[in-house]
């Protein structure tokens, strides 16, 4: 059977992309940077200190693509000298520095087109969407309506929406429209039939998701999110590798947040969890029971690592950031372990967030792209155009039709 194992390690940038400063991003550099504050000692907190220590990653390659997309070893870094893996850094052709966008290139389908944006840092959204909503959903109204880091307005407004009754609503740079809400005093499931009826009216305004943000606690000193998000994507513009890999008869299996980044479409299988632990863990799981299908079947594993971005990224929590790598690089041999000597594993990013920059968004930044698996020998694999060459390499290996964009970086590909 052919069987690909793919692991985005959301946010995970290796160094500002040529064209970063469209986007204020000039120099931003999530792992240079991370690396530079550990080897400085700035990074050190009860669960890691000194330099950053990823000696699996680097084995991979990483460390080696991150030079190559930067000019410079990163500091307190020595390269291997002996390599296990292919590597490369990959630019973004997508117009936006967010996560479907990064997603959909990954998976072959750059955004071509532009997002609909909520500009104003306060007073965010139309005051007609705003009553669209309230009447819809028959709410007594919402507050917030701003731009916000999603912890930071959880702890300031939690309390008033839970008096209040009033959902907590707030974007970003993101083409996004973020909805907190109470897990108890506001309801799970009425915060998700919520975020269904705002995903239909944002339909003229072009925004790329809804995002459910439910928490639990009873005052701002106890307010934490919960890892019942979930988010409401458009569909893809196009097919994606999944959905030719599932409208050909294969699996695709969902981890974490994929299927919601990818609207469901071409998802056969979606597991739940939350957490890096869990991540992994699932990961481990389906490796394992994939594992005996029957010979000629294809699967492809895909699982998010969000946690980087969300809890660490944005949050500009360094220290955090490189102990959650570490932990990420420590597991890594049991999952190459779990390997079967004919699959495919690329670990790789969607965009970057660095967690030194000004603000609190994402940084346009190349990825990592590293590479196990058959006929592939350890060394670089170049600079690559689009993330989309890692669709195009998947439609490769599983004997599909070629994407539209792209080129395979499998070996002996045309």
């Amino acid at each position: 059977m052919s069987r690909a194992i793919l692991l985005v390690l959301d946010s995970f940038g290796i160094g500002a992309a040529p064209d970063a400063a469209t986007f204020g991003d000039e120099g931003a550099d999530t792992l240079g940077h991370i690396a530079a504050a550990c080897a400085r000692g700035e990074a050190d907190n009860a669960n890691r200190s000194g330099p950053l220590k990823l000696p699996n990653m680097a084995k991979l390659g990483l460390f080696h693509a991150h030079r190559d997309a930067t000019g410079s070893v990163a500091e307190g870094v020595t390269l291997p000298e002996n390599l296990e893996g292919a590597y490369a850094h990959a630019k973004e052709i997508s117009s936006g520095k967010d996560t479907p966008s990064g997603h959909w290139e990954i998976a072959g389908v750059p955004v071509r087109f532009d997002w609909g944006y909520f500009l104003d840092k306060t007073d965010s959204f139309p005051l007609e969407l705003l009553d669209a909503i309230v009447q819809e959903a028959d709410l007594t109204g919402v507050i917030g309506n701003c731009h916000a880091s999603g912890t930071e307005i959880i702890a300031r407004l939690g309390e008033e929406h839970i008096a209040t009754g009033k959902p907590i609503v707030y974007t970003s740079a993101d083409s996004v429209f973020q909805i907190a809400a109470h897990e108890e005093y506001f309801g799970l499931e009425r915060l998700y039939t919520l975020c269904e009826i705002v995903r239909e009216l944002l339909a003229p305004y072009n925004i790329g998701r809804v995002i459910a943000r439910p928490f639990i606690g009873e005052d701002s000193s106890t307010f934490a999110r919960t890892g019942n998000r979930r988010d409401y994507s458009v569909e893809p513009p196009s097919s994606t590798v999944l959905q030719k890999l599932a409208d050909a008869g294969g699996e695709v299996v969902s981890i974490g947040k994929i299927a919601d980044i990818y609207a469901h479409c071409g998802i056969t299988h979606k597991v739940k969890a939350s957490g890096h632990d869990a991540l992994m863990d699932a990961t481990l799981n389906e490796i394992e029971r994939t594992r005996d299908r029957d010979t000629g079947e294809r699967a492809m594993i895909m699982t998010n690592f969000v946690d980087f971005d969300s809890v660490y990224g944005h949050r500009r929590d360094i220290p955090g950031y490189a102990a959650a790598l570490e932990d990420f690089d420590a597991k890594l041999p049991k999952l190459l372990a779990a390997l079967s000597e004919d699959d495919l594993l690329i670990l790789t990013a969607d965009h970057g967030c660095d967690p030194s920059w000004h603000g609190t968004e994402h940084t346009r930044e190349y990825i990592p792209i590293l590479v196990h698996g058959p006929g592939f020998t350890p060394g670089p694999l170049g600079e690559r155009g689009t993330f989309a060459d890692i669709g195009q390499t998947l439609a490769d290996f599983f004997l599909l039709s070629a994407m539209a964009d792209g080129k395979s970086f499998l070996p002996d590909a045309a």
